[in-house]
């Protein structure tokens, strides 16, 4: 097995992703890797629509400021100070983002919480952690919450 070195854990700022993050800390802690963590935003409209309504560049810009900030909080909140960090930030399908941004930063392990959801939503929509699970280019662990006999270190 490779040494585990680069960890992409996608946050979404659920209570699920926090756990995954919880759990990515101690993992890369033990393997002495670096972090990545990725925000995705995936605009729910027509762009053109909007664009012409409020252009799409600002839109895009005021979402990525209140996701940094969000990031900001939770990085303080979370992270210990002596952890190596990159910050990612984009916009579009997330599943897309996570598997382009897997290759792009040639990651080793995707850490992704699932949300468990079933029903007519999942048969619908699917599941982000799935299809990360179904066309990452690296392992992925996917984080349910609660995981058994896991205890978080602060």
């Amino acid at each position: 097995m490779n040494r585990i070195k680069k960890i992409l854990i996608p946050i979404d700022f659920s209570d699920y992703s926090r756990h995954s993050l919880r759990y990515a800390i101690d993992l890369a802690k033990q393997f002495e890797a670096k972090m990545y963590l990725i925000n995705v935003f995936e605009p729910p409209y027509n762009g053109i629509e909007v664009e012409w309504m409020i252009g799409t560049s600002r839109f895009n810009e005021d979402i990525e400021k209140m996701a940094r900030n969000e990031l900001d909080k939770l990085i303080k909140e979370e992270m210990p100070s002596d952890m190596e960090i990159e910050v990612i930030y984009k916009v579009g399908k997330p599943f897309l983002e996570i598997i382009e941004t897997a290759s792009q930063e040639d990651i080793d392990l995707i850490i992704i919480a699932t949300h468990g959801q079933t029903g007519i939503k999942h048969l619908l929509f699917g599941s982000t952690a799935e299809k990360v699970i179904r066309k990452a280019p690296c392992p992925v662990l996917s984080i349910r919450e609660p995981t058994k006999g896991f205890r978080f270190e602060k």
